[in-house]
């Protein structure tokens, strides 16, 4: 269970990361594209393949969208604070989860939509 201190302290990570970052991102978009490209590509496989999967299984609609959502998520938060407490904010370590997160959220918003609007390929009404 995170407690609200855990909570502010993952927050601050986060906000000091992005802007120890920032000016890095800005400077090498190459680089944030070769990073970003396997993110998003492993993302979306993932996605796809456990979503599919979970249809020809079966599922329902509320038990395959959460199970896709969560195999294909990267738990960046775990990944960030691992990567600062083993190699320092200053790291390649620490840019790759930055980066991570700044791709995985609008494209795990993008599933979302995607799931919402193929909810008819699991048969049933879904509110």
């Amino acid at each position: 269970m995170l407690t609200p201190i855990t909570i502010i302290a993952l927050l601050l990570t986060l906000v000091l990361l992005f802007s120890f970052k920032g000016e890095v991102i800005t400077a090498n978009p190459l680089t944030i594209l070769w990073i970003a490209i396997p993110l998003a590509i492993q993302t979306v496989l993932i996605f796809a393949i456990t979503y599919l999967a979970a249809k020809l299984w079966g599922f329902s609609y509320e038990n395959a969208t959460p199970s896709a959502m969560i195999g294909a998520s990267n738990h960046f938060e775990v990944a960030i604070a691992t990567a600062v407490m083993l190699f320092g904010l200053s790291s390649g370590a620490a840019l790759a989860t930055v980066v991570g997160v700044l791709i995985e959220v609008p494209l795990m918003l993008a599933l979302v939509g995607f799931c919402k609007r193929t909810q008819h390929w699991f048969g049933e009404e879904h509110g």
